[in-house]
């Protein structure tokens, strides 16, 4: 008999791809989270006023709506890991200038070029599914899930320890090396994708795309500020409504859309969009309420009064948690499909709400139920991109999980309004100063829970078994004389 044939070792280059890419993805976090500690004091810093500095985060927020499915899409076309090299170049562009300058108007701009970055975890999630094996996809995939967890909870104290012991710039300087790591390592490690999709860019569906959503979240993100019934924020709902009416026509009447919504709408795809932006929701109300529990002051009774740094550290355990559970989520999917891991992880985010909702006055127990809601956020972050991949063309696999974190991203965005609205509802003075009462964080996390049990829902209502995939409009692009280059 002759003997087993010995398969060769994997190159490095091959073997670090999962990685690098991980790694990606971790930055992409870290690089929306680490302004936050700053806020409080860049008025001072800067000059400028605090509505004109929240606009470092909002900005973000809006430019990494907007390039996230547009990016996607021109990587479908144009080649997965070019335009991912572009996104990293941008994100860390953006925090070189972010280093230069104390220019609030500068700094704003700077932080709208890194919220090109949000597109790195679509794009290596397509690009992860092109590359590897069937049997290594999936914990490849639901590790890149995890790492938007991982980043934010690595941001935050990083940003908060460099803000009390260093100049605040030096913080940038260290995200700039930390992105320019990360760009030469997904050049050196990631090879292109020979998959394509034909056809020409849909530049009027990206700008229809592109107004709307800037709309959308702009009133979102702001109406708690400007007023839910003033004249702005009416009008820019009304834009919105508008504006989506008007694409949603032109993206049913061209040949090659940016968003093929008639793929969009079946149950396949549909639903686990919807699924993510309940999700979206659900997770976000975790960090965000979290924070601003543990540092109230102690004279209100449930307050912690820790320091920012403190906050952080205690926020850390919940990006590990998420690590740990990436190839658990995994292996459920693989035993009982993706649907079923979605749906538990929105039971599992419920159950850590349900914890919060009965005491949120005990710090062991309130990272004990911050801890179950980032596990539920693990299932359910991990599964949706897998139940994407099945349900997707190979050429359409980065603008269909550009989509669903774009639905992620806006289901982010409504939390951190409606959780806004909770708070300032139910506040009283303690020390002449306006802070939120218990039973205010107590209505939060029972909202937050309460969506998540929708999304589950949602989830149970996917179908089990989508219909095959069509590849016949694939057109592949020839392999590069040298891999990685």
């Amino acid at each position: 008999m002759d003997p087993a044939p010995i398969s060769a070792p994997r190159p490095l280059r091959e073997r670090l791809t999962v990685p690098v890419l991980a790694f990606g993805g971790i930055l992409m976090a870290v690089m929306q989270t680490v302004v936050v500690p700053l806020l409080p004091d860049l008025p001072r810093l800067t000059g400028a006023s605090p509505a004109t500095v929240s606009w470092m985060v909002t900005a973000t927020l809006l430019s990494g709506a907007v390039l996230t499915p547009v990016l996607g899409r021109a990587g479908d076309m144009y080649g997965k890991r070019r335009v991912l090299l572009g996104a990293l170049a941008l994100m860390t562009a953006g925090s070189v200038v972010c280093a230069l300058t104390a220019d609030i108007r500068l700094l704003i701009a700077a932080r709208a070029l890194q919220g090109a970055a949000a597109a790195v975890v679509p794009l290596s999630i397509s690009i992860l599914r092109d590359e590897l094996p069937p049997h290594r996809t999936g914990s490849a995939v639901a590790l890149m899930s995890s790492t938007v967890g991982v980043g934010a909870a690595l941001g935050l104290p990083l940003a908060a320890l460099v803000v009390q012991y260093a100049d605040w710039h030096v913080m940038f300087w260290m995200t700039s090396a930390l992105g320019a790591a990360g760009l030469a390592l997904a050049w050196w490690a990631v090879r292109e994708s020979p998959v394509r999709a034909p056809g020409r860019f849909d530049a009027v569906g990206a700008l229809g795309l592109a107004a709307g959503l800037v709309c959308l979240l702009l009133g979102v993100s702001q109406g708690g500020v400007w007023g839910w019934t003033s004249p702005r924020v009416v009008g820019l709902f009304a834009g919105t409504a508008v504006v989506f009416a008007l694409w949603t026509w032109h993206q049913l009447s061209v040949a090659r859309p940016l968003v093929d919504l008639r793929l969009a709408a079946g149950r396949s795809v549909g639903l686990p969009h919807l699924a993510a932006l309940f999700t979206g929701f659900a997770f976000y109300a975790n960090t965000l309420v979290t924070a601003q529990l543990v540092q109230a002051p102690v004279a209100t009774g449930y307050g912690q009064g820790l320091s920012i740094v403190a906050t952080g550290l205690c926020l850390l355990p919940n990006g590990f948690i998420m690590l740990l559970f990436s190839p658990v989520s995994a292996r459920i999917s693989t035993a009982r499909g993706p649907r079923v891991t979605l749906a538990l992880g929105g039971l599992v985010l419920a159950v850590g709400y349900a914890v919060r909702v009965a005491d949120s006055t005990s710090l062991p127990v309130i990272l004990v139920g911050a801890a179950i809601v980032s596990t539920g956020t693990t299932l359910a972050y991990s599964a949706l991109p897998t139940l994407i991949l099945r349900a997707v063309p190979s050429h359409a696999t980065a603008s269909a999980n550009g989509i669903n974190v774009l639905m992620r991203t806006i289901g982010q965005a409504v939390s951190s309004a409606a959780v806004a609205a909770v708070l300032v509802h139910h506040s009283s003075p303690v020390g002449g100063v306006e802070v939120a009462t218990l039973d205010g964080y107590r209505i939060a996390f029972a909202l937050a829970g309460t969506v998540a049990l929708v999304g589950a829902a949602v989830a149970l209502a996917v179908p089990s078994a989508p219909a095959a995939r069509p590849e016949t409009a694939v057109a592949r692009a020839p392999e590069p004389a040298t891999k990685g280059a």
